[in-house]
């Protein structure tokens, strides 16, 4: 079982390239997460909020259609994100949003602890009141499964980057697994290089951290080995859930690696440089099918296929 915990929200998104036409499209990068992995094959809970308005039946929809379990709390209206594309597919949000998942806490708590993984990030980790109860959850996760962050940084919900880097740190901190923007880290730590912030946050604790750098590609930098590659080339209809689709196939494949759960930590230490680079061209498969979608609209498992690995020839050919 993997658990995601976060937002779930409708983006209604706007796309200057077709005046007129306004496309509404439930998402939230915890929730994008959640139907990516279990289109992956995986069993998935999400633990987030949705009120029972329409925005909140087209999520409840959604996620039912691809197989999620949903732990609901909270009692504010759904949120939405209004998202207006750039030419180059980029989407630019603004928000009217809440967090919070009061009267789930038990049901919340025996989901991440009968779990093998355990994913949150994005407004979950840093918006008020529920960011307290998403670190609490993922701190108790940490005895049965591996965990995971994504900052998904949005400085319109938290617009002071120390409160936002203090936060994200902490998350940081409680995470085997980390994957980050070279826009959310350029936001974080202008003064120094994204290099510079995966090796840091390396030593905060996780056992991998990856770069996501758009058309430049993936990094993913272990304490044993690094890989990085170039973007995949697509036609570019939007990027909205690119990451998050990075993020599904990286937990996806660390699963066929046989290097998720609390038992597998020394596993998830000593992932080979071959086996990085596998994980790294996985992910960013999934990013660039999403990229070629309008949406948040992550690739299926026969879509994708298996995790691979890069064909070595042998000594003295």
């Amino acid at each position: 079982m993997i658990t995601v915990i976060g937002e779930s929200l409708v983006d209604i998104i706007s796309d200057p390239r077709r005046p007129g036409v306004v496309q509404p499209h439930p998402g939230g990068s915890p929730l994008n997460v959640a139907v990516g992995v279990a289109r992956l094959g995986l069993a998935t809970s999400l633990v987030t909020h949705y009120a029972g308005d329409p925005h909140g039946d087209m999520i409840e929809g959604h996620l039912k259609a691809n197989g999620v379990s949903v732990v609901r709390g909270g009692s504010s209206p759904t949120s939405t994100a209004a998202a207006t594309l750039g030419p180059d597919g980029a989407a630019i949000y603004a928000f009217n949003i809440s967090w919070d998942i009061n009267g789930a806490s038990l049901p919340a708590l025996a989901a991440v602890q009968g779990s093998t993984h355990v994913h949150t990030g994005s407004i979950a980790a840093v918006l008020a009141p529920g960011e307290k109860a998403t670190l609490g959850l993922l701190e108790a996760a940490r005895e049965r499964a591996t965990t995971s962050f994504d900052p998904n940084c949005r400085p319109a919900i938290c617009p002071d980057v120390a409160a936002a880097r203090t936060q994200a740190e902490r998350f940081v901190a409680v995470s085997d697994i980390v994957k980050a923007s070279d826009e959310d880290l350029a936001w974080l730590y202008p003064h120094r290089t994204s290099e510079e912030s995966l090796a840091a946050w390396l030593e905060l604790g996780p056992a991998l951290v990856a770069l996501t750098r758009g058309a430049s590609g993936p990094v993913i930098l272990a304490r044993q080995g690094r890989a990085e590659m170039a973007a995949e080339p697509v036609s570019v209809a939007d990027t909205v859930g690119a990451g998050d689709s990075f993020m599904a196939a990286l937990i996806s494949g660390l699963d066929q690696l046989a290097a998720l759960g609390a038992g597998a930590r020394d596993r998830l230490q000593s992932l080979s440089r071959d086996e990085l680079h596998g994980l790294a061209a996985h992910a960013n498969r999934a990013a660039a099918i999403t990229c070629s979608k309008p949406g948040a609209n992550p690739p299926h498992s026969a879509e994708l296929g298996p995790l691979s690995f890069p064909l070595r020839t042998p000594l003295g050919h």
